[in-house]
């Protein structure tokens, strides 16, 4: 049976006190609503997200997804019905689903869609019955706070959905809540939503209302558990805080469980996107980018940064090393503390290990770049590259003015600035000549007394 996901993405996020759209905050370096859809991705077979207007930056985040806009916010089950004109006549299941919900799993999705189905019925009685007409996700949290209550009768299906403001003490002891994520087939679906009111002290159409619509109906509604870490949403800065907890969390154990060793596992930050090989190394406090690829054996020292680079095995970078978009490390290269690296090249073997900065350029395998070097790479119009041949040694403190170029085994003299291309084997020195005055150092002469 084909399935669907409705994916509501028009909030505001108002106190989160921010131009951005709330489904556009990210988590791990990326939109949490494309967390979500890349998990959704791997389910269903058509995907609609419903966003607020004037978002033009999460309809084209979401794309090729189609979206509809809900022009007016008038709550949850209103948002849901945005999507009627596009699914109404969908011959399967559609879920509805919520995009500040990042950290939901493949398998909690997969388990709801089966349940709706009629898989994991957890009795011959219920099984007897036939398939669910809907299917919902509920939790046990640590806390259940004011969440709604999910009221079971007798035989476990879910008899309605209580909030905690309506419940009596007997249902607010109860500790299976609503998560909000329901899965029904399409027509059912949107009748119900059809049919949900907004007499309410709000005014608005609740998603909810449609469990009592459903039982009314004579259709059986199951829960299916997840875990409450999965199905936490975000409504303000500090709970985006939480999940971006969590996410990082799931990240830094799927990194150590893929063979990397975090010294300090709290302190490193990984993107959503990190891609970490066997037996690397990363010392505390060291954080990743979007698009950052690690290779076998790396070393990763203290208090790093890495940004849109790769670094080839076993290479040692940092500690205080900042990795900039376009840098690829070789093999075996040595990057140390306090060099930049910006659209650079390194080859097999070379090394900077000193106060340097490297932008746009490429440097020949076993070069060794001395202390306080830097490219000189923009002229304040247009950025130009340096070119650094193999096995060339550039001396500490020396300015390469782009565009130059220095030859392989070339020598760099310390304090030079380098404005001319220096052939392969030769010496350049470009530094004021050494004048020295005998006699006229401090001998014989008064300090001032302060």
């Amino acid at each position: 049976m084909p399935v669907a996901a409705v994916i509501l993405a028009a909030g505001l996020g108002t106190r989160m006190r921010s131009a951005l759209p709330k489904a556009m905050h990210p988590v791990a370096g990326r939109p949490m609503i494309n967390h979500l859809v890349a998990t959704c991705e791997q389910v269903f077979d058509r995907i609609v997200v419903v966003v607020g207007p004037g978002m033009p930056a999460l309809e084209k985040a979401v794309a090729p997804h189609a979206t509809v806009v809900q022009a007016e916010r008038l709550g949850t089950g209103h948002a849901a019905r945005m999507a009627a004109p596009l699914l109404r006549d969908f011959d399967g299941d559609v879920a509805v689903l919520y995009a500040d919900n990042p950290l939901i799993t493949l398998p909690t999705i997969r388990r709801l869609v089966a349940r709706r189905a009629g898989a994991g019925e957890g009795s011959e009685a219920a099984a007897r019955r036939g398939a669910p007409g809907m299917a919902l996700l509920a939790m046990r949290p640590a806390d259940p706070g004011r969440y709604g209550r999910v009221v079971q009768d007798e035989a476990g299906d879910v008899a309605r959905i209580v909030e905690w403001a309506d419940a009596s003490e007997a249902e607010r002891a109860i500790g299976l809540c609503n998560a909000g994520v329901v899965c029904a087939p399409a027509q059912d679906l949107f009748r119900w939503l059809d049919a949900v009111g907004n007499d309410n002290a709000k005014g608005e159409y609740y998603l909810t209302d449609i469990v009592g619509l459903a039982v009314a109906d004579g259709r059986r509604v199951v829960a299916e558990e997840a875990e409450e870490a999965e199905l936490a949403g975000a409504n303000s800065r500090a709970e985006l805080a939480l999940l971006e907890a969590g996410m990082q969390a799931r990240l830094r154990a799927a990194a150590m469980a893929g063979g990397a060793t975090l010294v300090a596992p709290e302190t490193v930050f990984l993107s959503w996107d990190t891609r970490l090989g066997q037996d690397v190394t990363i010392g505390p406090n060291v954080v990743f980018g979007p698009g950052v690829a690690v290779e076998d054996e790396v070393e990763i020292r203290a208090f790093s940064h890495l940004e849109g680079c790769t670094v080839r095995s076993g290479a040692i970078i940092g500690p205080f090393a900042r990795l900039r978009p376009g840098t690829e490390v070789g093999r075996g290269a040595h990057v140390g503390n306090f060099v930049e690296l910006k659209a650079a090249t390194l080859a097999e073997g070379a090394k900077a290990n000193h106060l340097t900065y490297l932008g746009d350029v490429t440097v020949g395998a076993g070069a060794n770049i001395g202390a306080g070097t830097i490219t000189c790479n923009y002229d304040g119009l247009h950025k130009h590259r340096t070119e650094i041949g193999a096995g060339a040694f550039i001396g500490s403190d020396t300015a390469l003015v782009a565009p130059v170029r220095v030859g392989d085994r070339a020598l760099v003299a310390a304090g030079s600035v380098i404005t001319e291309d220096v052939p392969d084997d030769a010496l350049a020195v470009a530094r004021g000549r050494q004048a020295t005055k005998p006699g006229r150092g401090f001998k014989g002469k008064k300090k001032d007394a302060s």
